[in-house]
């Protein structure tokens, strides 16, 4: 019997990526494409450009499927899974009336105002990209909660037309919802063409990113968090129940049918202000970093190693892109004197991140009056031996690195593989698809260090606020 194949296809913030796996959660091959620049065209407005969502998906599987050395016809499955909170508008034939907004635009915690006439339809990220594969006008419920008139109690839209009047959105320019793990469609000739992804896989409903994400490093059970280091960077949590007026654990839709993941708050710039910095060196440092056989994070990670922990008391709050209900927010660097060095800036962007989700954390867990002994890391950032071990210090607490740390991509495929019949459940794919590659223990005098610190950081806006209310009247 051959070996079967399984496609994730995970579409961030900043890139599509296209991961095809072996049936044992090995990585078979992968490729990506960035995503362009966000269109800007007024304060609070942050669209994609053109078409640039299904662009990159098609770029990215053009170039994984040209990888690709199995036998396509072997492929039994497409898990689909793209940035949550984000919003499409579609014209009849399902092509974009508008341009897409980002989950960072303020329209999309706004009811939907139809002054487009244009726009037949309107879905999330992950409605308008499993149309252009497949030609249906369905989604995955677990991609719909907050601005969307959604029963999420029962998983379905809601039965009270007040939501739909509350959010601006017809029943009838809404696409069909299904389950997590059930068939969206299937690949049609023209998107086969444009992507290389073979004519007739059946493409699979997932989540909302972060759930992926979640169900993709194998976080379950109720004394394990999984952090995940994106763009937004938050944490997660299994949950039993639709928890009703809370404050830290945000109930979402989990990737298993009538389950719940408790969300922490988070940092809506997260790992983005590590490309920032990077960026902010220029070229000449990405090129040194190149020509010694290095990336420029990792060349970064290694000066950072040589910093004391604490980072010689230089502390970074992580305000890069404000809520929409403090708008004055900005970044803050705090102490600097004349020891502090490019590492040095760095490791305090490392740390600021660690103690910001220190704290959303300790908020999550305690509102539900859960101890965690365990942290799951994902993402790009989990590839940093130091930053690992910034966590696990910060945290007090074991973190994990798993074998395959692009979790949606993994999370989508074993969505995929329990509906092509490869397992008979999640629980049974999620055993036989993920596996530990690393742990780390925290330091105990790095520990008792960062327990000083924290209240230190935390409180620094209490007393930098009421200067950039000030500078926010001057610059806005």
């Amino acid at each position: 019997m051959s070996e079967k194949y399984i496609i994730g296809i995970d579409e961030g913030s900043q890139s599509a990526k296209i991961t095809i796996f072996d049936t044992k959660g090995n990585i078979i091959c992968e490729d990506k494409e960035p995503l362009r620049p966000y269109d800007l065209p007024r304060p609070g407005y942050v669209e994609h450009p053109d078409d640039d969502w299904w662009d990159a998906i098609c770029a990215a599987s053009k170039k994984c499927m040209a990888r690709f050395e199995g036998d396509a016809k072997d492929i039994v499955g497409i898990g689909l899974c793209t940035i949550r909170c984000c919003r499409a508008y579609l014209k009849e034939d399902g092509t974009l009336a508008q341009p897409a907004l980002s989950w960072m635009d303020i329209r999309v915690s706004q009811p939907y105002d139809h002054a487009n006439p244009d726009v037949r339809w309107i879905c999330a990220s992950s409605g308008y990209i499993t149309n252009r594969l497949t030609g249906e006008f369905k989604d995955t419920i677990a991609n719909y909660e907050y601005g969307w008139p959604v029963d999420v109690d029962n998983w379905r839209w809601s039965d009270d037309p007040e939501s739909y009047k509350a959010t601006g959105m017809p029943k009838e320019m809404l696409f069909d919802l299904v389950m997590p793990g059930e068939i969206l469609g299937y690949v049609t000739k023209e998107a086969s063409e444009r992507t290389g992804l073979p004519e007739g896989v059946p493409v699979v409903a997932t989540s909302n990113d972060k759930a992926v994400e979640g169900l993709g490093t194998g976080c379950m059970g109720e004394t394990t968090a999984c952090l995940s280091l994106g763009t937004y960077t938050t944490a997660m949590m299994e949950g039993k129940e639709n928890l009703k007026g809370t404050s830290y654990a945000w109930p979402k839709f989990s990737c298993v049918p009538n389950k719940y993941l408790y969300d922490s708050n988070g940092i809506r710039r997260g790992m983005w202000t590590i490309s920032w910095f990077r960026e902010v060196l220029g070229e000449s440092y990405i090129k040194m970093a190149k020509d010694m056989g290095m990336s420029a994070e990792e060349l970064l990670s290694e000066e950072a190693e040589k910093v004391p922990t604490g980072s010689d008391g230089l502390m970074t709050v992580l305000d890069w892109l404000a809520p929409v209900d403090a708008r004055y927010k900005k970044g803050i660097m705090i102490g600097f004197d004349g020891r502090h060095t490019r590492g040095h800036i760095y490791r305090s962007l490392l740390e600021a991140v660690a103690m910001t989700m220190k704290k959303h954390v300790d908020d999550m867990s305690n509102e539900v009056g859960v101890t965690l002994d365990k942290m799951i890391v994902t993402g790009g950032g989990s590839n940093s031996n130091l930053f690992m071990q910034i966590l696990a210090d910060v945290f007090d607490m074991c973190t994990i690195r798993n074998e395959v740390n692009g979790a949606a991509g993994l999370g989508s495929a074993i969505c995929a593989a329990v509906a092509a019949g490869v397992y008979d459940g999640f629980d049974e794919a999620v055993e036989g698809m993920i596996r530990i590659k690393d742990t780390f223990e925290p330091n105990p005098e790095n520990v008792e260090l960062y327990k000083k610190m924290l209240p230190v950081y935390l409180g620094i806006t209490e007393h930098t606020d009421e200067v950039l209310k000030k500078t926010y009247e001057i610059f806005s």
